[in-house]
């Protein structure tokens, strides 16, 4: 049996003060467990075992066995039996299908957030973009990317979908806990910020088609220098033949 990854020197995982509710327990377990894979805490390739996790956050075995179970549903982990739960790894094809669903997902959700947005949904999209624009002088990269999350996440809301949000936030921590960035592979943060500023302009415009248009070239161009950085596996020759509509 191999080797459990439990023992001196874990790093702390952290789970924020918890309620007694079974399905409170489960939440904050997932979003903890998420957490540690995306910034490392628990590194992917690893064995983990679902008593030490649950020690380690102060809960029961059961809301950590559904958090993981769940996790693995997203394909963040993988049980193996009688040897415990692994984190894994994120290859370029996993890129290419989170950037494949983020199309299906995102450019419709941009259209109809243009139909749906009103005037407090745009005040916060464009404060948003302007933390983005303050932290291009700063070269700030971490916070940068915050505040585009962010941007990304009111914009989903915008068109009226909070399963949605949840479903892209995942999907975005599939490429995080993989520690990619196009930043520093042919495109800065001020290119970034670009890309963010024409979605934005075409939101208050009110013009759907183009705030769709928008949003699928930034995705299309993230996805393309994701995939191109990485040596293993080359990007597909072509983009697939995303509607308009």
């Amino acid at each position: 049996m191999a080797p459990v990854a439990d023992g001196d020197g874990e790093r702390e995982l952290a789970l924020d003060a918890l309620g007694g509710d079974r399905e409170t327990l489960t939440d904050r377990a997932i979003a903890a467990l998420r957490a540690a894979i995306v910034d490392g805490r628990l590194p992917s390739g690893e064995l983990y075992s679902v008593a030490r996790l649950a020690d380690r956050l102060g809960v029961s075995r059961t809301p950590v066995r559904e958090a993981l179970l769940l996790l693995e549903r997203q394909g963040m982990v993988r049980f193996e039996r009688n040897r415990g739960v692994r984190v894994l790894e994120s290859s370029a094809r996993d890129l290419d299908e989170v950037f494949t669903l983020r199309l299906l997902l995102e450019v419709p959700a941009a259209r109809r957030a243009a139909e749906l947005v009103g005037e407090d949904e745009l005040a916060a999209l464009s404060a948003e973009l302007a933390a983005m624009g303050r932290l291009l002088r700063a070269e700030d990269e971490t916070a940068f990317m915050t505040h585009d999350q962010r941007f990304h996440e009111l914009l989903l809301a915008a068109a009226g979908n909070r399963r949605l949000v949840g479903m892209v936030g995942g999907l975005r921590d599939h490429v995080r806990f993989r520690g990619a960035s196009t930043v520093g592979r042919g495109r800065d943060l001020r290119a970034i910020y670009d890309e963010h500023v024409r979605i934005f302009d075409a939101l208050r415009a009110g013009d759907p088609d183009a705030v769709a248009a928008a949003m699928r070239d930034h995705l299309v161009q993230t996805r393309r220098l994701l995939l191109a950085a990485d040596p293993a596996t080359p990007p597909p020759l072509q983009d697939p033949p995303w509607p308009a509509r």
